[in-house]
């Protein structure tokens, strides 16, 4: 199995966020079982609670309780801010950091290139998430998604990017959006997590948005409180006939000699290879939890 194309052959079907100033939840998180338990310092922090919450977080992580497979991230501040400036130069400076990041607010392939030097300066292997959410941000989609080998996926913030386009955040009007962001995301061989769905009393609504984020080839989704996981799981795990195919082509590509083997008369070449092996990654995770 290559290394470098089963690199990012993980679930992220589902993410939930913890607020800095609650990292007391932290574990809570873990026991419902996302994919992704990301501690929030943006959003979810105040400004006058920056500072305590960003504390917090690192002492978390400095005494960090067992995860499993869940992937753990801290969404830091905009790097164009100083709140920002100041939870990278916490991490970097850190003796236990984060494994991985969750960058808000880009708007161009250099800010992520500029946090990939930090961390390689610090000797960091931290990963990254890169949230789409400004027009510029869409703009240059396809070189953000390249622009650091650290980069694990992309994320699609819709609340944000309708502001910035005019528009409401209903599905209709974001489409453009989402499937521009698909075609930078596979180009990349990264996942791409949609946002959450916010009405957490609408069970069929959140099924629907699911079913047609993976309809156009969304890895992932949010969840906004635990009780969403069950149906965001169910929605990006693949069916047995899927799971089964998938076996067959990474079976066919390890017996193969070459990059391109054929299957069922039909030709399959390695970027259907890494979406097999991400497919067996989350089937595998879907039979532990079962």
């Amino acid at each position: 199995m290559s290394e470098a194309i089963t690199a990012n052959a993980r679930p992220r079907r589902s993410f939930l966020f913890v607020p800095g100033t609650g990292t007391d939840m932290f574990a809570k998180a873990i026991a419902a079982r996302p994919d992704i338990v990301c501690v929030d310092l943006e959003d979810a922090v105040a400004p006058p609670d920056k500072d305590r919450a960003r504390a917090a977080t690192l002492a978390l992580f400095a005494a960090l309780p067992p995860a499993g497979e869940i992937e753990l991230l801290v969404r830091v501040n905009a790097l164009r801010e100083r709140a920002g400036l100041a939870d990278l130069g916490a991490i970097l400076d850190s003796a236990a950091p984060p494994p991985g990041l969750m960058l808000p607010k880009v708007r161009s392939p250099e800010d992520v290139a500029i946090v990939d030097e930090l961390l390689t300066q610090a000797g960091l292997p931290t990963r990254l998430q890169v949230i789409v959410e400004t027009n510029a941000a869409l703009e240059a989609a396809h070189e953000i998604a390249r622009a650091s080998p650290r980069i694990d996926a992309l994320l699609f913030g819709a609340i944000d990017m309708s502001a910035e386009l005019r528009v409401e955040p209903s599905w209709d009007a974001l489409l453009y959006a989402r499937q521009r962001l698909v075609h930078a995301a596979a180009g990349a061989g990264i996942d791409l997590i949609d946002v959450p769905f916010l009405d957490l009393n609408d069970a069929s609504g959140l099924e629907a948005a699911a079913r047609a984020a993976a309809a156009i080839g969304m890895t992932g989704k949010g969840a906004i409180h635990p009780r969403q996981l069950e149906v965001i799981t169910r929605c990006f795990t693949p069916d047995a006939e899927t799971v089964a195919r998938a076996e067959r082509i990474v079976a066919a590509f390890e017996q193969a000699d070459s990059g391109l083997v054929v299957l069922d008369g039909k030709l399959i070449e390695k970027p259907v290879l890494r979406s097999a092996y991400r497919i067996l990654a989350i089937a595998a995770r879907h039979a532990a939890d079962a």
